[in-house]
């Protein structure tokens, strides 16, 4: 399941040097060279190919620009398998892959450890823990025009 992506591969005047085109665009206008594993990025697919690119073990260099892709391949390495790499960026199930179970997934979620609330002082139920994030002047608003809302319905 997901999205292939269709891939051309272009022959480059550099040796060791590889191109893809793709059928859609990995970072818009902007350019994004790679050097090595990329550990502190923000997860784009730009990063998330260089660093499958790093682990192939046969890549010196990236370069991605919108939807063309430089790579500097390492000397004595082939460059067969790249293509793959590129096409499978938004494979997230392969044949034979088995789907988590909802058990599974409910384990990986992250535990609520917020305690439940206790009433404040003036009796009114004391704010959840997303309502506590919220400015105090910007959740007394809302609150208030809830209530004039609800006061409209009857």
């Amino acid at each position: 399941m997901g999205q292939p992506v269709s891939v051309t591969q272009k022959p480059s005047v550099t040796p060791g040097r590889v191109r893809f085109e793709l059928n859609r665009s990995l970072t818009g206008q902007g350019h994004e060279r790679y050097t090595s594993a990329v550990t502190s990025r923000t997860g784009k697919p730009a990063d998330v190919l260089a660093n499958r690119f790093f682990e192939t073990g046969t890549v010196s260099a990236v370069h991605v620009y919108g939807n063309m892709i430089t790579v500097d391949v390492k000397p004595g390495s082939s460059s067969d398998s790249l293509i793959k790499v590129v096409e499978d960026l938004y494979q997230y199930w392969t044949p034979g892959k088995v789907p988590p179970s909802e058990e599974e997934l409910m384990a990986q979620a992250p535990k609520s450890e917020a305690p439940a609330a206790a009433p404040s002082a003036d009796g009114s139920p004391a704010p959840s823990a997303a309502a506590s994030k919220i400015p105090a002047a910007l959740l007394a608003r809302s609150q208030a025009a809830l209530a004039k809302a609800r006061a409209k319905q009857g």
